[in-house]
């Protein structure tokens, strides 16, 4: 580990936050919206997903700092902790095909770990989660009391598993030994930050937009998603962090998309005309995925509020920008 050991007396009076996966892409958000609040930050990242580019702009910040760490090995930190929110995952399917046994290992000895930690400490404890849990959905949309429809032993459930192990690890963690527990089930979020090869389909779309290239939809591009901007969630991340609600919510955006019509409408906002060709869709891919958000609305008072046209423009933005600097 690597980090300042002796932060100034002035920002122990602040609550302590720490952030596994923190240099993430959401992960990096959230350290941001934290630190907006009122927190000091720890973020912990192995960056073996994760990029210190998105914390780059926190460099020097008097509440923020930065530990190099693995989370499947043992953490320690000394001094107060009052939140661990542990975003520490592999988390596109290209990432997860790619590091199965790490997204596996994450998702126990991390999130094992983690809970230690908030243990160890009396923190509140907050698990991001995934709509991921519920597989190729029998129910639409899904609540969160749908069980889900996984398939463990194909190459999407070791991300699957992995975080359906987590929330039963966190639960067992808040009965048996009353931490303070939260677990927050995302749906597809996109924004800045995002990596140009994240592998899903938004980042695609873009990348191949601004290169012009032709955008590749796979299957028919009927499949649906409900895609949430970045700020929406790190809200509804936030409000539940603070709540007292300790089981799974669903956090995202109800509205939802074919895949196909979101590569037509990122083709006419970057004002190109390639052409969008079709290639084999991947195995237990969700034919559907649609939050029920009646749970956080009721909760937590929260809905998303940016609209999918804002939030795609802002998001083309940072990549034009970022590419620009490649």
């Amino acid at each position: 580990m690597r980090y300042n050991p002796h932060p100034s007396a002035e920002t122990h009076l602040k609550a302590h936050a720490v952030v596994t996966g923190g240099a993430g892409f959401l992960g990096s958000h959230l350290c941001d919206r934290l630190l907006a609040e009122g927190y000091r930050v720890t973020a912990m990242d192995n960056l073996i997903t994760g990029n210190a580019d998105n914390i780059a702009h926190l460099a020097g910040h008097r509440d923020f700092r930065f530990v190099f760490h693995d989370v499947t090995d043992f953490i320690f930190l000394d001094g107060p902790v009052d939140a661990v929110l542990h975003f520490a995952s592999p988390a596109s399917p290209r990432d997860y095909h790619e590091l199965p046994i790490q997204t596996l290992k994450v998702g126990s000895l991390g999130t094992h770990n983690a809970l230690g930690l908030s243990k160890a400490k009396g923190a509140r404890f907050l698990l991001a989660s995934t709509s991921e849990i519920y597989g190729d959905p029998l129910i639409h949309p899904q609540p969160e009391s749908y069980w889900g429809n996984v398939n463990p032993v194909g190459p999407r459930g070791v991300y699957d598993e992995a975080k359906r192990f987590a929330e039963a690890m966190t639960m067992a963690y808040h009965r048996v030994h009353d931490v303070d527990t939260s677990i927050v089930r995302i749906f597809n979020t996109f924004g800045p930050r995002m990596r140009f090869e994240d592998g899903r389909a938004i980042p695609n779309f873009m990348l191949q937009a601004l290169q012009d290239r032709p955008l590749t939809v796979y299957g028919d591009g009927s499949q649906t998603r409900s895609f949430c901007y970045v700020d929406d969630l790190v809200d509804g991340i936030f409000r539940l962090l603070r709540s007292q609600v300790h089981d799974p919510v669903n956090i995202g955006n109800p509205e939802e998309w074919t895949v196909l019509r979101m590569a037509e409408e990122v083709r006419t906002l970057a004002c190109i005309e390639a052409p969008i060709v079709h290639e084999p869709l991947p195995v237990d891919d969700p034919k559907v995925r649609q939050p029920d958000i009646a749970k956080a609305k009721a909760e937590l008072g929260w809905e998303p509020k940016t609209s999918i046209g804002d939030a795609l423009a802002r998001t083309l933005e940072d990549f034009r920008a970022r590419l620009a600097r490649v």
